[in-house]
């Protein structure tokens, strides 16, 4: 990876703008008085998208409901929490041990025990070569041939480098951008790459002090736009595009540093409306809203399980707000096989599924 860079005028200010968009995400807990409050379900929308990019077919709805449902969750759910786990072991390892082969390891075994692909090696360099491309594609056809295995260790000795001693020298965008292609080219495991390799980007972010809570998460910004990104890295590996490359993803930063902004203040801004309205409540009602602020999706029996009481308690607790003025969850259908009553707080799950409008 290159130590020193030229910069064009037009990369200079793609890179301005997502230096600029990342202050205004970390001056958040100005706007929000304690916004840890928002980091579990942003980072399951997150992990969600993260996993998408690799071919898991579920959404966000199915992830909230996989946690209050009794069903036995599917694989595509079973890959999202694994990467749930493996994110949160991260950020716990990394306050005792550098972003070195040791971590990913670690990482790489809770991605991938217990999911699609368990029988590839979980927390283990691959020892096989492998390429990348259709179905039907060999060594020689195939668009990107990572490198041979007896390459890998000095090839990550060198990422560590540059992760930890000298990438540092320049902007900490840039070394995201590179020390991102660098890791997905050296592609150290026969499967989970992707989703290691872009949950690294969080990470190293954190280590450079440029976010104070884990709520920038480009995943979803890449599966959005997956035909450029990909272009974007085989450009670098084919012709040494570098600049394109890092356009790509200055303007990734910018456009999501700015959506864990304003998705976040619209999230709280929609739980505080609810605390306002259910205030002279006499009920559980505002304890309900604690609940809905960590999954909008719940049924009888998980809010009776939260709540301590029983369940006709909690059904008695979902009617009276469905039934209130300022209805804000209502009766959803039902889930799983059991045929548990469904409710679902909408406008709070529209807030961290749907498109964000921002101002100019």
């Amino acid at each position: 990876m290159p130590r020193e860079l030229e910069y064009s005028s037009e990369l200079v200010r793609e890179l301005t703008r997502a230096s600029s968009a990342l202050g205004h995400l970390k001056g958040l807990n100005v706007l929000i008085s304690d916004p840890r409050v928002l980091i579990g379900p942003y980072i399951k929308r997150e992990a969600l998208a993260s996993s998408r990019i690799e071919g898991t077919q579920a959404s966000l709805s199915d992830v909230f409901e996989s946690e209050v449902s009794e069903d036995e969750v599917s694989d595509d759910i079973k890959e999202v929490q694994r990467y749930l786990d493996a994110s949160k072991l991260a950020f716990e390892l990394r306050e005792k041990l550098p972003m070195t082969q040791r971590l990913l390891l670690k990482v790489h075994r809770v991605l991938m025990e217990g999911v699609r692909g368990e029988e590839r090696q979980p927390g283990k360099l691959r020892t096989s070569p492998v390429w990348i491309g259709a179905s039907g594609d060999t060594p020689s056809t195939a668009p990107f041939v990572p490198p041979l295995p007896q390459y890998l260790g000095d090839l990550l000795t060198d990422w560590e480098k540059f992760v930890n001693d000298d990438g540092q020298r320049l902007p900490t965008v840039i070394q995201a951008a590179l020390m991102h292609y660098q890791f997905e080219t050296i592609h150290p495991f026969l499967d989970g790459n992707g989703r290691i390799g872009r949950l690294l980007i969080n990470l190293l972010l954190r280590e450079r002090n440029e976010l104070e809570h884990p709520l920038l998460y480009l995943f979803h910004y890449f599966e959005t736009h997956r035909a450029e990104y990909y272009n974007a890295l085989q450009g670098v590996r084919e012709k040494g595009d570098i600049e394109n490359w890092l356009k790509f993803f200055c303007r990734a930063v910018s456009e999501q540093a700015d959506d864990a902004v304003f998705r976040p203040i619209k999230m709280v801004e929609l739980i505080e409306a609810y605390r306002a309205q259910a205030a002279s409540a006499r009920s559980n009602l505002p304890r309900l809203i604690d609940i809905i602020s960590i999954n909008p999706i719940v049924t009888v029996r998980s809010v009776a399980k939260a709540l301590g009481i029983t369940e006709q308690g909690a059904r008695n607790i979902l009617r009276t707000d469905a039934s209130s003025e300022f209805a804000w969850i209502d009766r959803s259908g039902t889930s799983g096989r059991g045929g548990r009553e469904r409710w679902v707080a909408r406008d709070f799950l529209e807030s961290m599924e749907g498109p964000m409008t921002y101002l100019e």
